[in-house]
C-alpha cells in the first residue's frame, strides 16, 4: 500500500536504537525547558551529541532528571508508529518550518506512543525498549549563545 508513496531522498544511515532516543530526548527537553527541538544533533553508534538553547544552565539535579526520565521511557516500552500524511494537512501539534524546501508532497510521520511526533525519513527501533539504557556522559554550557549540549550513548 505504501509502496507508491514518494518520500525525499535520505543521506546518511542511522544507528536506530540512538536515533529513536533523539526523538525522545528532543520531546524530553521541550517539556521540562519549554525550548526548541534540536536543530544541531550528530548522533552515533558510539557516541553522540545535541544541543539546545535554554533560558539558563540546567543543575546537576535537572540533568539527573533528564537521564531519569530518558530511561523512563525506555522502560515504557512504548511502541514505534509511522503515519504518512500530506505536507498540507500536517496535524496541529506538527511544525513545518523545519522541512527542507523542496520536501515532498508526502511526509512520514514517526509517533512514539502519545509522548513524540515528529517527521522524519530515517530508521527507528519497533518500541523503545530496544533502545537500551540512555547514558549522559556530559553536558557543555555556553552562556553567551545560551547552548547546552549534551553527550550521550546508548547502552544495549
Amino acid at each position: 500500500m505504501n509502496e507508491d508513496i514518494v518520500l525525499n531522498s535520505h543521506n546518511k544511515e542511522e544507528f536506530p536504537p540512538a536515533h529513536t532516543a533523539e526523538h525522545l530526548l528532543n520531546q524530553t527537553m521541550v517539556r521540562m525547558f519549554g525550548c526548541e527541538r534540536s536543530s544541531n544533533a550528530h548522533i552515533e553508534r558510539k557516541k553522540s551529541k545535541i544541543s539546545y538553547v535554554l533560558d539558563h544552565k540546567p543543575s546537576r539535579k535537572e540533568e539527573k532528571a533528564i537521564e531519569d526520565r530518558m530511561n523512563e521511557l525506555i522502560a515504557e516500552d512504548l511502541p514505534v508508529s509511522y503515519e504518512f500524511v500530506s505536507k498540507d494537512s500536517l496535524p496541529d501539534d506538527v511544525k513545518a518550518d523545519r522541512l527542507p524546501a523542496d520536501v515532498s508532497d508526502t511526509i512520514r510521520l514517526v509517533r512514539i506512543g502519545d509522548y513524540d511526533v515528529c517527521p522524519c525519513i530515517g530508521k527507528h527501533v519497533r518500541s523503545t525498549s530496544q533502545i537500551g539504557r540512555f547514558e549522559m556522559l556530559g553536558t557543555n554550557w555556553d552562556e553567551m549563545s545560551k547552548s547546552f549540549r549534551i553527550r550521550f550513548k546508548v547502552v544495549q
